[in-house]
């Protein structure tokens, strides 16, 4: 009885951190999508290719693994809460942010009204096209994540991390750009690049994070002893 209890908190405890994982990774992206980066990278039979993106690309493919972990272990419905309390996290950042930013910096202040606009001054028409972008990707990654996992019989988790993750970040990248090009936030002779940029890059993540997400849910199910399938309730 009292090593159930035990493992009760437990995995309450390592649902909280992924939840603030999760949260902690979106709140980033919020804040510095705004700066966007070039990286020249040489490829084989193409040369010099010039990779552009925004920075707020670097922690979000972190929060589509954070779901797919949550999915598979807690599922559907707990990985539909965090993906909710995100998306609160989101709103309450913003106005803290916009709030902040009416206020009057004192003349000793060593960061000036300037500043801190150019910073974190968020236009409304791009928070309102990464949250739209956000709560279409994420509920689409957890829908396709359990699809795949009842058609599968719960094998075959690659299959379901590649295929929910790479899906749904399409459209992620997909509907912000668009959204952003529409509110002339960035002009469209950007986007088809920036939307190849950032799939692609989403697509080396999604294949890339497969071992990671393997080794944590195969750790997590063996420290509180899950038969395959069987999830955390």
């Amino acid at each position: 009885m009292n090593k159930n209890i035990e493992n009760n908190r437990s995995a309450e405890s390592l649902y909280l951190i992924l939840a603030s994982v999760f949260v902690a990774s979106l709140v980033s992206c919020n804040l510095i999508f705004q700066k966007f980066f070039q990286l020249d990278i040489w490829l084989p039979f193409i040369g010099t290719y010039t990779f552009e993106q925004s920075v707020g690309l670097l922690p979000y493919p972190i929060t589509f693994l954070v779901t797919d972990i949550i999915s598979e272990v807690y599922g559907q419905k707990r990985a539909n809460k965090v993906v909710t309390a995100g998306l609160f996290a989101s709103i309450f950042m913003l106005i803290i942010v916009t709030v902040s930013d009416m206020t009057q910096a004192a003349s000793w202040s060593p960061v000036d009204d300037q500043t801190f606009s150019s910073v974190f001054g968020l236009s409304g028409a791009a928070v309102f096209a990464s949250m739209m972008a956000y709560l279409i990707a994420q509920y689409i990654d957890v829908r396709v994540f359990h699809f795949w996992k009842r058609l599968t019989n719960g094998k075959h988790l690659w299959l379901r991390n590649n295929a929910s993750t790479m899906f749904s970040q399409f459209v992620d990248t997909f509907s912000v750009l668009f959204l952003l090009c529409l509110f002339d936030v960035i002009a469209w002779d950007r986007f088809s690049i920036l939307l190849l940029n950032g799939f692609l890059f989403k697509v080396f993540f999604a294949a890339f994070d497969t071992p990671i997400a393997y080794g944590l849910i195969y750790f997590i199910r063996k420290k509180f002893g899950l038969k395959f399938g069987e999830e955390i309730h």
